[in-house]
């Protein structure tokens, strides 16, 4: 699985993408949240409040019940307003 990070949670990470194999356990988008949660770190800062972050798996916006697969391409990012 290809994990994309933007703005503010690429900060906080430290990356902006990383490739991982998809977790035992982790079936779904809160599923890898909490997995990523529990790296520490920048990560749990990152997602302290995971309705602060915005989730698109293959180009699509997703609810955190969203399956999940080792071939999805699973991308991070804050909420985003125009103006």
């Amino acid at each position: 699985m290809t994990v994309l990070y933007f703005a503010w949670v690429r900060s906080r990470i430290g990356t902006g993408s990383e490739s991982i194999a998809l977790p035992d356990g982790v079936r779904d988008v809160a599923g890898l949240i909490e997995w990523l949660q529990r790296r520490g770190g920048g990560y749990a800062d990152a997602f302290a409040d995971p309705s602060q972050v915005r989730v698109a798996v293959n180009q699509e916006y997703v609810d955190p019940d969203h399956p999940l697969s080792d071939a999805d391409e699973v991308a991070f990012f804050p909420p985003v307003t125009g103006g």
